[in-house]
């Protein structure tokens, strides 16, 4: 067997340090989130109608030192993020999904004034990290609408 030169063995050790000091960085993440119950509207009521539902996001990497993503709301129906509404046969009724408990950041996807969530984790090793978010649901007050099941389909991006 013939030895390497001593400067040559050095490189190859350098250089094989150098490859396992790359970060490996493999992410996964899934949403699941409840339903956003109104209840019965009342449109004689001069009271909003609020509601709450829960966003959980469990991401997972196999070895991160900052991993980060973000949350985002569909339009829903409506095709509009800014005026989302419910739908039933002949009638529409307003509502809207914030991001804060005071009804005052619009959750969307960053469109037509609307903001949306970040998370981030630092130094996760093939443990799952879970970050819950609440959307807080409104309907405002006195909207002339016919009785019905109203209902609405967003669907939640998570990007990371």
């Amino acid at each position: 067997m013939k030895k390497l030169p001593l400067l040559l063995r050095w490189a190859i050790t350098l250089s094989t340090c150098l490859c396992l000091s790359i970060p490996v960085y493999s992410q996964t993440c899934s949403v699941t989130a409840t339903s956003l119950a109104f209840g019965t509207y009342n449109p004689m009521s001069g009271l909003e109608s609020d509601s709450s539902a829960n966003i959980s996001v469990v991401c997972q990497a196999v070895a991160s030192l900052l991993v980060s993503y973000s949350v985002k709301l569909s339009s829903g129906s409506s095709g509009s993020i800014a005026a989302r509404k419910m739908i039933t046969s002949g009638s529409q009724l307003s509502y809207q999904i914030y991001t804060d408990a005071a009804h005052t950041v619009i959750w969307g996807d960053g469109t037509s004034g609307s903001s949306y969530n970040t998370g981030s984790y630092l130094l996760s090793v093939l443990v799952p990290v879970t970050n819950t978010y609440t959307a807080y649901g409104r309907i405002p007050a006195l909207q002339n609408v016919y009785a019905g099941v109203y209902t609405d389909t967003l669907t939640v991006l998570v990007a990371y």
